[in-house]
């Protein structure tokens, strides 16, 4: 075998190593070690060079990218993930017809377009969702991404929260809960201007929380205006904190009545 892919290799059994024990530093400094090696192989994106060993030097960067995916997310760094994906794209693009296909492609995939529906870039979901195979559609994690991106739509916050429990992969788990307090953000954010208050346990079904503790911790964290008193959440507070805008009513008035005249000289 090649010195370099050898050199490469064992560096990436090091990173695996420190991943499986959960040592994450380690795994960020191997990590980057590990692409600048990957610099020094002419096989790989975008040179494409067809050398001796490209198919190990493919099928490693790819394992070592995927890996890298993996790691942002368990380091709850949205940045890398982003960065670490688009190095990783091209393995699953580009060179689909020279290595086989990875087992964690789809997951992948169906992780990225839940960070976009998570950042709300729903027409990069969409555009993404669209260079996929129609075969990929039928994936439980591309399913799911799917599903729940309809469901956003939709308004149908319940089922958006209930997938929570039911995540295709174990590391959708973190975007999931990024998108359940997106949800919940936004079922709070309506509750304060339609209602003055909400029974503890009225808000707690809403919110969709399985207990007063959850409730109250979710409160006390993300809406410290809101107010808990006599078994009642109240929103006051929050109402009286907004700024009252005034609505420009004699300016709209006038505005109607000059284009109405106008519309009469033209036609």
């Amino acid at each position: 075998m090649d010195p370099k892919l050898t050199e490469v290799t064992q560096m990436f059994a090091r990173f695996k190593a420190a991943y499986a024990r959960n040592d994450l530093d380690a795994c960020v400094t191997l990590l980057s070690q590990l692409k600048v090696q990957l610099t020094k192989f002419p096989s790989l994106p975008p040179l494409f060079q067809q050398t001796p060993n490209a198919v190990e030097e493919l099928k490693l960067a790819r394992d070592i990218y995927e890996h890298a995916v993996v790691l942002s997310v368990k380091l709850e760094d949205q940045d890398a993930f982003e960065r670490d994906f688009c190095q990783l794209k091209p393995y699953y693009m580009d060179i689909c017809g020279i290595i086989p296909p990875s087992p964690e492609e789809y997951p992948i995939l169906g992780l990225n377009l839940l960070r976009l529906l998570v950042q709300n870039r729903i027409a990069e979901f969409h555009t993404e969702l669209e260079l996929l195979p129609v075969k990929a559609l039928e994936h439980p994690c591309i399913k799911h991404a799917v599903e729940l991106e309809q469901s956003f739509m939709e308004g149908a916050y319940n089922r958006v929260l209930s997938a929570r429990q039911a995540v295709p992969h174990e590391t959708y788990v973190y975007f999931m809960d990024l998108l359940a307090k997106t949800v919940r953000d936004e079922i709070g954010g309506c509750s304060e201007k339609g209602y003055d208050s909400l029974s503890i346990s009225d808000a707690k079904q809403m919110l969709m929380f399985s207990s007063d503790q959850e409730l109250h911790q979710y409160i006390t964290e993300e809406h410290p205006e809101w107010e808990i008193k006599n078994g009642s959440v109240f929103f006051q507070k929050a109402k009286e904190s907004q700024p009252c805008k005034e609505i420009p009513s004699l300016q709209l008035i006038n505005q109607t009545l000059s284009y109405a005249r106008e519309l009469e000289r033209i036609v």
